[in-house]
């Protein structure tokens, strides 16, 4: 199943994320995809916020991952940086996989292999200053 939002600001974008994380489960994981500042961070953003966690939520480009504690933890990467898949693996992504906690990946196409199959796809697509089209692609069951 296919969903195609559209949004007219950051604002709009993060609801889109909280709308997604009352359809997820724990082990989760949700691949974003977008162009350098589409709103893929709005998106975890909201997504926490669905959550229901008070964490301010900001992109680990330079951590790689920050992780968000509550009832159900998310772990944010940011695959920006990374130079191969392997350094995924490095970092033990195999470990947060088994966590239970949702997963969001931003700047995924650089680890494109690496995903379980009911892995969600995010698109975020800049069709203005401020205006998005964020394209949800949920698994096949």
């Amino acid at each position: 199943m296919t969903i195609v939002l559209n949004s007219d600001s950051a604002h709009d974008t993060a609801e889109a994320g909280r709308s997604l994380a009352a359809q997820l489960n724990k082990g989760s994981c949700v691949a974003l995809f977008g162009d350098l500042g589409a709103g893929k961070t709005s998106f975890v953003r909201g997504l926490a916020e669905g959550l229901g966690l008070k964490a301010r939520v900001t992109s680990p480009t330079f951590t790689i991952v920050n992780e968000y504690l509550g009832t159900v933890p998310l772990f944010h990467f940011d695959m920006y940086r990374l130079k191969s898949e392997d350094e995924l693996f490095e970092l033990g992504w195999d470990d947060y996989l088994d966590r239970g906690g949702i997963i969001a990946v931003e700047w995924s196409e650089r680890a494109a292999n690496s995903f379980p199959e009911n892995t969600v796809r995010v698109h975020i697509e800049k069709t203005g200053e401020h205006s998005r089209r964020i394209e949800i692609v949920y698994p096949e069951e």
